[in-house]
C-alpha cells in the first residue's frame, strides 16, 4: 500500500526562520502548514503554499491553540465556543491563502499540545471535529494512530488518516513520550529510516521498554523543526524507495 510522508511547515515568522521548507518540500508528499496561531506569518505561509503547489505536495491546515510564545506546545483549556471558533478561523484563513497560491486545503492536522490533548480528551476532540464538520466535512483528519480520536472522528463521518512519528519515541501504550523527557526526540537518520521501514512492512514499532507494539499508520511525520529534519526525511524516503514502497499524498482535493 502507498505511504504518505508529511512534515510541519510554514512555521517561520518575519526574520525568524524555522526549518527549511524548500528542501523539505522536495522530499515529503504532504505539508502540514501553520495557520498563524502557533507560528507563521501570512506572507511566509503564502510562500510555503506556493512552493507546495509547485511541487505537487498536498496541503493540510496545521491548527493550534493560540500560543505563539510556547510554539503551541503548552496545554490549554479553552471553552468549546472558543476552540470551535479558533479551528474554523485557522482553516478558513489557510483556505484563502491556498486558493491564491494555486492549491487547496485537503486535510487538518492539529499541532502540538492540541494534537496530544484531543487524542484522548473527548470534549476538545468533539470541538475540533465539530469545527471541521461545520466548515467542510470533506476534509480529512490526520490523527495519532491507535488513539480514541480515530473512532470519535469516524463516528461523525470524517475521513481519518492515522499517522506515526518517525522522530519520536513511543510508550508501550502507543502514546508519544513527552518532549520534556530525555530521548523523546530521535535524531539518527539511519536508525529512524530503518524504524519506519519496519513499521511500514510489519505494522510494528519499538516502544521505550524494548517491546514491539502494533501501530497501523498510513502517514509518517518528520517534524520540520527537529535537528537535521531534512536529512531525516531524506533518509526515510530513500529507505522506503529502495524497498519498493510507493510514497504519495493520502488526501485528494475536496473539490475532486
Amino acid at each position: 500500500m502507498p505511504v504518505d510522508l508529511n512534515s510541519d511547515l510554514g512555521e517561520s515568522f518575519g526574520a525568524w526562520r524555522m526549518g527549511d521548507d524548500t528542501s523539505m518540500l522536495a522530499v515529503v508528499t504532504s505539508a502540514n502548514v501553520a495557520c498563524g496561531f502557533h507560528a507563521g506569518d501570512p506572507a511566509g505561509i503564502l510562500e510555503t503554499l506556493r512552493a507546495a503547489a509547485a511541487r505537487g505536495v498536498a496541503v493540510g491546515a496545521h491548527v493550534s491553540y493560540p500560543d505563539r510564545v510556547g510554539f503551541g506546545r503548552r496545554n490549554m483549556d479553552p471553552t468549546s465556543r472558543e476552540l470551535i471558533g479558533d479551528v474554523i478561523y485557522q482553516i478558513a484563513a489557510l483556505q484563502g491563502l491556498a486558493k491564491v497560491a494555486g492549491t487547496c486545503v485537503r486535510y487538518v492536522k492539529p499541532h502540538g499540545a492540541l494534537y496530544n490533548t484531543i487524542a484522548h480528551d473527548e470534549r476538545q476532540a468533539a470541538d475540533v471535529i465539530s469545527a471541521m464538520v461545520a466548515l467542510d466535512p470533506r476534509l480529512a483528519l490526520l490523527a495519532l494512530a491507535g488513539s480514541p480520536l480515530v473512532a470519535w472522528a469516524r463516528a461523525r463521518g470524517l475521513r481519518v488518516v492515522t499517522e506515526a512519528f518517525a522522530d519520536r519515541a513511543y510508550l508501550p501504550d502507543g502514546a508519544l513520550v513527552s518532549r520534556r523527557e530525555p530521548g523523546a526526540v530521535l535524531t539518527d537518520p539511519d536508525q529512524i529510516a530503518q524504524r519506519m521501514l519496519r513499521l511500514v512492512q510489519t505494522g510494528e514499532i519499538m516502544a521505550t521498554d524494548g517491546r514491539w507494539i502494533r501501530l497501523q499508520a498510513d502517514s509518517i511525520c518528520v517534524h520540520g523543526d527537529s535537528p537535521d529534519a531534512v536529512s531525516v526525511a531524506r533518509s526515510v524516503r530513500t529507505c522506503l524507495d529502495k524497498a519498493g514502497i510507493t510514497l504519495e499524498p493520502f488526501a485528494r482535493s475536496p473539490e475532486a
